[in-house]
């Protein structure tokens, strides 16, 4: 094994922080979703939404940005939706206001890299081009 600096891999900063606000991101969301007393707090939409912002300037690169965006819009849609799994509240009571409200809060998380990353593809769609 080489101990030649060179021949490690490079992790910048932003990329660590990136992906470290989006796992902690994603665990605040299903833990707070999953319980009934944190579901609607502030402070944990504030924290969301902060994480979300992180993960949308340091840990999406440029040839991720359309994958990205789709999967992004598709969340939201999805969290935005009245109560898609209320249903099954019927089979386990509570089990569809706990799944609708982590959907919701992965979609709060969601949105401020999803607006980030769109606001990145229109600024370079709006570069003047090579003419046609």
């Amino acid at each position: 094994m080489s101990r030649d600096p060179e021949a490690r891999p490079r992790w910048r900063m932003g990329a660590v922080l990136g992906a470290l606000a989006f796992f902690v991101g994603m665990f605040i969301a299903v833990i707070c979703g999953a319980v009934p007393d944190w579901r609607e707090s502030g402070v944990v939409v504030l924290i969301l939404v902060i994480l979300g912002i992180v993960v949308g300037v340091f840990n999406i690169t440029g040839k991720e940005i359309i994958p990205f965006l789709i999967a992004a819009i598709a969340l939201v849609v999805v969290g935005v939706a009245r109560e898609p799994f209320s249903a099954l509240d019927d089979i386990v009571d509570g089990l569809g206001r706990a799944l609708d409200a982590i959907v919701n809060l992965i979609a709060v998380f969601m949105v401020p890299a999803a607006v980030i990353n769109a606001v990145r593809v229109v600024v370079e769609l709006a570069r003047p081009g090579e003419p046609g």
